[in-house]
């Protein structure tokens, strides 16, 4: 199983600490407008008014909402790779002892998958964006495509192989990916059943991916 790259979005990268910050800028418009507005009714012209820039600076880095929202994806991406990261060093030193020493057979990844989970349950409730596009799930809203799982199981693997102290092989990317495909999916359905994430819902996928992941990682 290979890993899937995860190409830029964007026309032209920012060089100038100015021009990163315009980004940033028109990526949190775009965010904000997404929760507002939705993805259909999402625009360019919008996003510009919203961040304060001209039109030709949204299209300076993006040909179209569709790059601009999957260049917000990416971004998600990133920041959550950041949290889950801080999480493991803030609980287990860095990570080591959380994951891959624990005295507690198989606690240490356990903990883990809960650290991986509530970050993105965080994200789900409170970033703004988050709930419609994620990690670029479901863009356009409504469809669903299967690469970006592959890049989340991917990036998880690359974080998390270390510290569990085993290569990260076509193995342990497929576990990683098949738990991404199921989280996914039913941390959608608990956010379909209720919109703050039914709780029910959200212990029963653990139980089932602690399960699962035990048969590898235990």
């Amino acid at each position: 199983m290979k890993s899937v790259p995860h190409a830029t979005s964007l026309r032209r990268a920012p060089v100038q600490r100015r021009s990163a910050e315009r980004l940033t800028r028109i990526l949190d418009a775009c965010a904000d407008l997404l929760d507002e507005v939705g993805y259909d009714a999402l625009s360019t012209r919008a996003v510009a008014l919203r961040a304060g820039v001209p039109i030709g600076s949204v299209y300076r880095f993006f040909g179209n909402k569709r790059a601009m929202v999957d260049a917000l994806a990416q971004r998600n991406l990133e920041r959550y790779t950041e949290r889950v990261t801080k999480r493991l060093e803030e609980t287990g030193g860095g990570g080591t002892a959380l994951l891959g020493r624990s005295r507690e057979p198989g606690g240490g990844w356990r903990a883990a998958m809960d650290a991986v989970l509530d970050e993105y349950l965080a994200m789900k409730r409170t970033a703004p964006g988050f709930s419609l596009v994620d990690f670029g799930n479901q863009i356009p809203v409504g469809t669903r495509y299967a690469e970006p799982n592959h890049r989340v199981a991917d990036r998880l693997t690359d974080l998390l192989s270390g510290h569990l102290r085993r290569e990260p092989d076509d193995d342990l990317r497929r576990t990683f990916l098949i738990a991404v495909e199921t989280a996914d999916t039913l941390v959608h359905l608990a956010f379909r059943v209720d919109p703050e994430g039914d709780e029910r819902i959200i212990a029963e996928m653990r139980e089932m991916l602690r399960a699962y992941l035990a048969r590898v990682l235990d």
